[in-house]
């Protein structure tokens, strides 16, 4: 289980499981409440990029979220596997999909997403574009039992993948999609999403069937605002509902992450 347990002075002190870590987070533009953080380990982006262990950090944990577990490992750019202001969506995906529902799940990562639909009884297609991110989350698809649930794995270029499902006239319930501010594709391309979410959210409407039942977009881009977000989703997609609103590490000091916009059929 996860526990915002302290943020400030530009970093948060997290629980996962029985692991305590300190990391960046720099919207704590305040006071930490406690008077000393304890932790297992650090992740500094100051100077060189690294892990500062204070005692033993295993190689790997699990912990669950949302009904969902989790294969955490430390990586090089201090992320573990997981996201866990996607804990409120993990939720609603489970209890909005259907055995009827096909979806994909885009920069689908270590597969958060991908797992809650998958629970919820859906197909689910999950794509990222890092082969290393696709095993992890076939590693969590195990850990959840389900290897054997009908779940295509793809590593591939979003856009590229995005255009050949089109011209296959391969169309789906639900698009999930969490971009990242900067990334590159499974043969190097380069994704840059001021430039890019335009085009994508463009494929992506016309990839949804007909009577659609919902697209989630996130991201932890600056300047992505609620309103951006969803001023988007109102101008790509189909007439419907659209709620945004900012995502959120709950405890007793709320922490902002990054933002949502949420498309649900009309």
């Amino acid at each position: 289980m996860y526990k915002l347990l302290d943020s400030g002075e530009g970093k948060k002190l997290e629980q996962f499981g029985s692991v305590t870590l300190a990391r960046p987070a720099a919207q704590a533009v305040w006071r930490p409440q406690l008077d000393k953080w304890t932790f297992d380990a650090g992740f500094t982006r100051e100077g060189a990029k690294e892990w500062q262990i204070e005692t033993k950090l295993p190689d790997s944990w699990v912990i669950e979220e949302a009904g969902i577990k989790f294969k955490l490992s430390p990586t090089d750019f201090g992320h573990l596997g997981i996201f866990p202001e996607q804990s409120p969506f993990w939720s609603w995906i489970q209890n909005t999909v259907n055995p009827q529902m096909e979806v994909l799940n885009l920069f689908a990562y270590s597969g958060g997403s991908t797992m809650a639909a998958a629970k919820g009884g859906a197909k689910v297609c999950h794509l990222d574009a890092s082969k290393g991110m696709v095993d992890w989350a076939r590693d969590n698809a195990r850990l959840n039992k389900l290897e054997n649930h009908p779940i295509r794995w793809i590593v591939e270029d979003v856009m590229r993948f995005l255009r050949r499902e089109l011209k296959r006239e391969h169309f789906y319930d639900a698009i999930i999609l969490d971009p990242p501010s900067f990334g590159r594709g499974a043969k190097g391309e380069v994704f840059k999403i001021e430039t890019e979410i335009q085009p994508l959210l463009e494929l992506v409407a016309k990839l949804l069937k007909p009577k659609a039942s919902f697209v989630l977009f996130s991201c932890h881009t600056p300047g992505f605002t609620p309103i951006i977000m969803e001023g988007l989703l109102k101008e790509q997609l189909p007439k419907g509902k659209v709620d945004s609103g900012e995502m959120i590490l709950q405890g007793d000091r709320p922490l902002p992450t990054g933002t949502y916009a949420r498309w649900v059929h009309g």
